[in-house]
């Protein structure tokens, strides 16, 4: 079996078996989903905001030499403006279409316009998860089968909240679940590109992380965080905020894990190299 087989086996892998994880989340009934949604929906700020600050943007400027933190930080920047500018466009076209000239219309069109930034953000960080999965397998082939399995755990967790802002904004359950499949088989792309364009698109990748993290920032602060202000009482609050925290630990927790599995692996397929030169 070739390498690239392996690559697209394991990246479709790392993908898909988070998003049938985290679809346990559409098996609860109308009434239990009713009840967990809101709750789902702290519990994706914290997931979002650490896989952006805790994940993405500490790995993209690893990436690259001090001279570029400036084009990084814009790049940052420029993401999260462009994400506000086109969830406005999609909340424009809504309600020209349906004639919503209402506060609660436009919030409610706001909603569904954070569901299509979710799936755009995702499909991102799921072909940059991609190309360092392809880079792990050209490093080493154990990497490789590790870095496949820690995408697919660190995943799942956000894949959960994902599903929670489909809902919420609307979605069937049918059309998140397509919709988030469709979005974990990018991981397969960024796999089979990086395996042929691998030199290309090695400068290229911090600048797909901080894209994808600038997504995720104006999600959770934009969208999220508003929804979650529209109840003030002491009781919700503090489960928000135990939430909010909860999906930073988890995420934080996974990542810190992912960090040293692939450390340790890395390390030794160093030595194994000095070893046999």
């Amino acid at each position: 079996m070739t390498l690239l087989v392996f690559i697209i086996l394991f990246t479709a892998l790392g993908g898909v078996l988070s998003v049938v994880v985290a679809a346990g989340f559409l098996l609860l009934n109308d009434t239990q989903r009713q009840k967990v949604l809101p709750h789902g929906i702290s519990f994706a700020t914290g997931a979002l905001l650490a896989v952006a600050f805790w994940g993405l943007i500490p790995h993209a400027f690893q990436e690259v030499p001090a001279a570029e933190f400036q084009n990084l930080s814009a790049t940052i920047l420029i993401g999260i403006l462009s994400f506000f500018i086109l969830e406005k466009l999609l909340i424009w076209r809504h309600c020209h279409s349906s004639h919503c000239d209402a506060h609660h219309d436009s919030q409610h069109h706001g909603h569904q316009a954070a569901g299509t930034l979710i799936v755009m953000g995702d499909a991102i960080h799921n072909f940059v998860d991609g190309v360092l999965i392809a880079a792990a397998f050209l490093t080493d082939f154990h990497l490789g089968v590790v870095t496949s399995l820690a995408v697919a755990a660190h995943e799942i967790p956000q894949e959960v909240g994902d599903f929670a802002i489909l809902l919420a904004s609307g979605y069937s359950k049918k059309k998140a679940l397509f919709y988030n499949v469709v979005a974990s088989l990018m991981t397969v792309v960024g796999g089979v590109l990086a395996y042929f364009l691998l030199d290309d698109l090695h400068d290229k990748l911090p600048y797909f992380l901080a894209l994808a993290a600038s997504s995720f920032i104006y999600i959770a602060v934009a969208d999220l965080i508003p929804t979650l202000h529209q109840k003030t009482d002491i009781k919700t609050s503090l489960e928000q905020i135990s939430l909010i925290i909860a999906g930073i630990l988890v995420i934080g927790t996974l990542h810190g894990i992912v960090h040293s599995i692939q450390s340790d692996t890395h390390s030794a397929a160093t030595t194994n190299e000095h070893v046999e030169h």
